[in-house]
């Protein structure tokens, strides 16, 4: 593992758009069998959707809709695919795919940190 360090998003992270919207995994996420306190583990493989982002562009709405994650691929891994840590690499997009920037990530504790 490289330099990457950092806490294990779980169900228990608030993940938000730089907008405030609100960033939640998509039903079927983590088809993995590893589970933290009964829940899936995301991993970048999954897909993250933002409701609620009150964006806009010369007011004309132009909200976030999506997540998409880029950790270091010499990081934790389920499967081969890398897990998602607080300091992961992402970036919200908007439903036409126009960067919106990163998601604001708040771990909570929960006694794991990978590093």
């Amino acid at each position: 593992m490289s330099g990457n360090s950092g806490n294990l998003v779980s169900h228990t992270a608030v993940i938000s758009c730089p907008h405030g919207g609100r960033v939640q995994a998509a039903s079927g996420a983590s088809s993995s069998g590893v589970r933290l306190d009964g829940q899936p583990v995301p991993t970048a493989d999954d897909v993250f959707t933002v409701v609620g982002c009150p964006h806009t562009v010369d007011r004309v709405p132009l909200p976030c809709t999506t997540v998409r994650w880029t950790p270091d691929r010499d990081t934790v891994l389920i499967d081969g695919v890398p897990v998602l840590l607080d300091t992961s690499s992402a970036q919200c997009f908007s439903a036409g795919l126009v960067p919106q920037g990163p998601p604001v990530v708040s771990a909570a504790r929960q006694g794991v940190m990978c590093g």
